[in-house]
């Protein structure tokens, strides 16, 4: 049996605490956790170490060393097999069989992920020689209770956006003794993975999965399916105390306390609306504070916006910890116990007066002083960061000694890389690499920003799922302002002695004056030390994109030539000219035709003869509609087989780029026709926004 170092490095230091003893660990009880948030308040019990096994680049094995950037993590022709071992060699046709892991139990797989995966995957729990699961990576990594959903009669369409989360599968497999995962597959072939696992305390009493467990479970399966569909309307709250109620203005520069509530207790849920002239600067420049039980700096210290994981600005999105709604009121879900006092404080380092209203639900907790923990999120940032692909940096997130429980991360960027592509303008090569305990190498050590928040392929689109979302990316590709989240619930990481959470800024190219704001929520016993420092004014300036940027033709969008669409319109009938930091040159071409069928035409040039690549770059936003494309007068797709695309976006305003199949243009000027093709449904006028064309040569 091959016995990767990182499954000895990890058992090594495992669990300095003893289980206390109670109901065995089962598929059920692992399923009810993902919605179980007042688990969280209490460390652990049986105590558990979360470890991740993933594909990345398995040279970089010194921290800090000649190796620790190392990229090469999943798209197949690595140095070195990204795997924990090589169980037979490859064949005649390349195709060899390699170790992901092989850990002695008790333990349970709680998430799985990929980008994109070849071969075979096979799955043996407590020694068995006959596999769990024996078939394509991809399934079980992406929808791992796929193949046993039909057995259970069970329809699969009940685990979609609810246990299978974007590129992640949230499906608990406990295992009593053993679990050993191989993959048989060509290393040159793509194939990025992570697994993560529990590791329990030796004395857990742990029922392994089997088959019929679906069945078994299936009403905590709906139950708990339900809940994960609609967080807001199915929430089961325990409390059935009166919310208490809040409001206060604070005036620039002013502090200002909100609400006091006696101990012990605990807050189950609290709502916060915040109103001002500039609600967006108010949301950065009002900075919260919960602090319990008296600590002098409390244990949360975030701008109001951030803390609810989605900034700048009111970007709607739900999630099981975090709801944010498009009238503005924004909900945390986090438990918060407190032994003697509960206080609610608002800051405000702006230069307006701002309103403050919300809502706070206590319940009865009575206050544990052997494993009881204060719910805590300490945000920070770094303003004019250099993001770069030669510098590479990490970046903390929580530094701490102590004994708590990780259990999310949000990340608001401001990203001013002029590159209209992703392939150029991408932020997150970068891994996330987390120390717990005595590790001496990561038992978390990621493939990539985008893969940790569940997402691949630097994607664009707006998401949001039960633990993961991408709720803020202004555009073009995955420039402007950005906002990334991932909530640890069933995939919590415990700590007994310290944390050390990095995440590196790796960048396609070199950008300056990179913003880089970010929350490492978690739950800390009496006495944890951290990282955080005070926040300043600086800290939480008005973010704002250069003024007058222009495209660069580089990385995705090398070979282009750029029209700002002012420019080149050969009518000004119904448009005019907005102005503003998100459009190209500063300036963005709004167009309001009256009547579907009309008809906006621009002129370009292509230089020569050949193929080439032609888009709009669109404004997506509330007043937008849809639109079609004629090129020299014949229908071209844009954007979709259809040929229409539709610009709607109601709470965002944002830019996209959308083009056509390549086509073969001679030299010359050309027409590009766009053809209005109505409102949006419910939309009583559309305008559409036209901010630059690109003609890209292949």
């Amino acid at each position: 049996m091959v016995k990767p170092l990182i499954a000895t490095l990890i058992l090594a230091g495992l669990l300095l605490t003893s289980y206390a003893g109670g109901e065995p660990i089962t598929t059920g009880s692992l399923i009810s956790q993902m919605i179980d948030m007042k688990r969280l308040v209490e460390f652990p019990d049986p105590a558990h170490k979360t470890i991740q096994f993933s594909s990345y680049d398995h040279r970089s094995t010194l921290p800090g060393g000649p190796m620790w950037f190392a990229n090469s993590d999943g798209f197949g022709r690595e140095p070195v097999p990204n795997f924990e071992g090589v169980v037979r060699q490859p064949d005649a046709k390349g195709v060899g069989e390699y170790l992901i892991c092989d850990v002695e139990g008790p333990g349970a797989i709680v998430r799985t992920w990929s980008a994109r995966m070849e071969g075979v995957i096979r799955v043996y729990l407590d020694g068995s020689e006959t596999p769990l699961f024996d078939g394509p990576a991809e399934q079980f990594l992406m929808r791992t209770y796929q193949p046993y959903a039909s057995a259970a009669g069970i329809d699969e369409g009940l685990f979609a956006g609810t246990f299978f989360q974007r590129n992640a599968a949230y499906c608990p497999i406990p295992f009593a003794k053993h679990c050993r995962i191989v993959w048989i597959g060509g290393l040159k072939t793509t194939h990025f993975y992570q697994v993560q696992v529990r590791l329990y305390d030796k004395c857990a009493e742990v029922v392994t999965f089997r088959l019929e467990d679906l069945k078994t479970y299936e009403p905590e399966l709906r139950r708990v399916a339900r809940i994960l569909t609609d967080p807001d309307g199915a929430w089961e709250y325990s409390s059935k105390e009166k919310a208490a109620e809040f409001a206060v203005t604070v005036q620039p520069g002013a502090k200002a306390a909100a609400l006091e509530l006696p101990g012990p207790g605990a807050v189950e849920r609290f709502a916060v609306v915040v109103k001002a002239a500039d609600r967006d600067a108010a949301l950065r420049q009002t900075v919260m504070r919960v602090i319990c039980d008296e600590y002098p700096w409390g244990q949360v210290q975030s701008p109001v916006g951030d803390f609810f994981g989605s900034a700048p600005g009111i970007n709607p999105y739900v999630s099981i910890p975090f709801t944010v709604a498009p009238d503005g009121t924004m909900t945390c879900r986090y438990v918060m116990p407190f032994e003697k006092s509960f206080k609610l404080a608002f800051e405000n380092r702006g230069d307006q007066p701002v309103e403050i209203t919300g809502t706070v639900l206590p319940m009865p907790y009575a206050w544990n002083p052997d494993r009881s923990m204060h719910f805590r999120a300490r945000w920070q940032v770094n303003h004019d960061l250099v993001a770069s692909n030669m510098d590479v940096q990490d970046l903390p997130f929580l530094i701490a000694n102590g004994t708590g429980v990780y259990v999310g991360t949000a990340v608001m960027l401001l990203n001013p890389n002029p590159v209209p592509s992703s392939g150029g303008n991408w932020w997150g090569e970068g891994d996330e690499k987390v120390f717990v305990d005595v590790d001496v190498r990561p038992s978390t050590f990621g493939t990539g920003s985008e893969d940790y928040f569940n997402y691949a392929w630097s994607s664009t689109d707006i998401f949001s799922f039960p633990y993961c979302g991408q709720t803020r990316n202004d555009g073009p590709a995955n420039r402007g302002c950005v906002a990334n989240g991932r909530w640890q619930i069933v995939d919590a990481l415990p700590f007994q002695q310290r944390i050390a959470f990095y995440m590196e800024l790796f960048s396609h190219e070199r950008t300056e004056h990179f913003s880089y704001a970010r929350i490492g929520y978690h739950y800390a016993r009496p006495g944890l030390m951290d990282d955080h420092v005070a926040i300043t004014d600086e800290d939480v300036r008005k973010q704002e994109l250069p003024l007058g940027w222009e495209p660069a033709a580089r990385g995705g969008a090398r070979n282009s030539v750029f029209y700002q669409a002012e420019n080149v319109v050969n009518s000004r009938k119904h448009t005019r000219v907005e102005e503003g930091r998100l459009w190209a040159g500063g300036k963005l071409c709004r167009w309001n035709p009256s009547n579907q069928g009309e008809e906006l035409t621009f002129t370009v040039a292509a230089k020569e003869n050949g193929m080439y690549n032609v888009a709009f770059c669109f404004a997506r936003d509330a007043r937008s509609g849809r639109v079609s494309l004629l090129v020299d007068g014949k229908k071209a797709e844009l954007g979709a087989e259809s040929g229409i695309v539709d610009l709607h976006e109601p709470h965002r305003t944002m830019l996209r780029m959308e083009g056509v199949k390549p086509m073969s243009l001679a030299a010359g000027e050309h027409a590009l026709t766009l053809r209005f093709e109505g409102a949006h449904e419910g939309a009583k006028e559309a305008a559409i926004g036209i901010d630059f064309i690109s003609l890209q040569r292949r």
